[in-house]
């Protein structure tokens, strides 16, 4: 009897069958995973024995190791709260996947911050979730700088919990910020439910998003410009080309203004990396002023537009512009106030004939 025969029997003599949706969902979570990672997100899993482990051979095709591992999960008799534990690690090894909105939560006036308890944290969030929402899944795993990883999988009052549209809320205990991916419509109970556990009065979006969660985290804990590699310049080079046919005093002043834009980038953005932010976005608000007369354009509703900039690096981009002599130095500050205003969604709005950006302000 092959390996695989001997499991199936193995499973069926212990009298336990595994749920037939854990099944397909740990079927589905190895095959996303890239076939050099899987033996180490099951290893870091600890759900498989080494036995077991050493009996998937990870050489054939992922359909078939991916039945393997649902064999031996079926030996062990997994549940959906195992089966959610590997999604986990999956979804924290490729956290940039997801599409993180920043929350931050406060306290009322004259309260103080409370010592952090995990255990009574866990408690108070599942009992508000369940005391509103009887069906639904919510694991908690811990890692490293006080970050606590919560999945909730979310159903009706009438259907199981969707395993596949799961919320992943990353916390970091003593902070009052919180990152989410989540469907809109999950939100204000969830939002509800870290005030309760975390012991604060309130909760907002900080109007900050992006792939990177890494790079959220540094710009709310304000450390991107400590712990970003330094960044040495190049000493300026200039091109060969003949004394006799240039102005000295040309190459001089090009000189000195590729000196200048350098120092007004560092003063700006600093001497090290920035934080990776794909995207930001402006909504303008403003009013056209047209000659009366004319009757052109000058409705009482004010002009809306929307204008967003994407990259992969997007401030790394900006960074580049004046230097590459694509943009004059410095830019300006809508561009450059990200980190510093911790949002890449801005709403710029007339104010006495000015034009001004929510961001901006005191």
């Amino acid at each position: 009897m092959s390996a695989s025969g001997r499991r199936r029997r193995g499973a069926l003599d212990s009298g336990f069958t595994m749920d037939e949706t854990v099944a397909e969902y740990i079927r589905r979570t190895v095959l996303k995973i890239p076939r050099h990672q899987i033996m180490e997100m099951l290893t870091m899993w600890e759900f498989l024995s080494k036995t077991q482990l050493e009996t998937i051979n990870v050489h054939q095709l992922k359909e078939r190791i991916s039945q393997e591992v649902v064999e031996l999960c079926e030996e062990n008799s997994a549940s959906i709260k195992q089966a959610a534990i590997l999604d986990m690690i999956y979804n924290y090894t490729y956290r940039n996947k997801k599409v993180w909105t920043v929350y931050q939560m406060t306290k009322a006036a004259g309260e103080e911050t409370d010592s952090f308890n995990l255990a009574d944290f866990k408690y108070k969030f599942k009992r508000s979730l369940r005391s509103a929402l009887k069906n639904v899944t919510i694991n908690f795993r811990e890692y490293e700088d006080n970050a606590i990883w919560i999945r909730i999988a979310w159903g009706t009052q009438y259907t199981k919990p969707n395993q596949y549209k799961a919320t992943y809320v990353v916390y970091h205990s003593q902070t009052p910020y919180v990152f989410i991916s989540s469907l809109r419509s999950s939100i204000p109970l969830l939002c509800q439910a870290l005030v309760h556990a975390s012991n604060y009065h309130d909760i907002h979006e900080m109007e900050l998003r992006s792939r990177c969660i890494d790079s959220l985290k540094d710009i709310v804990f304000k450390r991107y410009s400590q712990t970003f590699q330094t960044y040495h310049p190049r000493p300026l080079q200039e091109r060969n080309v003949a004394p006799e046919k240039v102005d000295p005093r040309i190459i001089q002043e090009n000189k000195r203004e590729k000196e200048r834009i350098q120092s007004v980038n560092q003063e700006v953005f600093g001497e090290g990396l920035q934080p990776k932010i794909e995207f930001a976005q402006y909504k303008l608000e403003t009013m056209f002023k047209g000659e009366p007369e004319m009757d052109i354009l000058t409705e009482k509703e004010p002009f809306r537009c929307v204008v967003k900039f994407s990259s992969p690096h997007l401030l790394e981009a900006l960074k580049s512009l004046a230097p590459a002599g694509m943009a004059d130095a410095p830019l300006s500050p809508l561009l450059t106030c990200i980190p510093q205003k911790a949002r890449n969604y801005f709403k710029i709005k007339e104010r006495k004939g000015i034009l001004s950006a929510s961001c901006l302000g005191p």
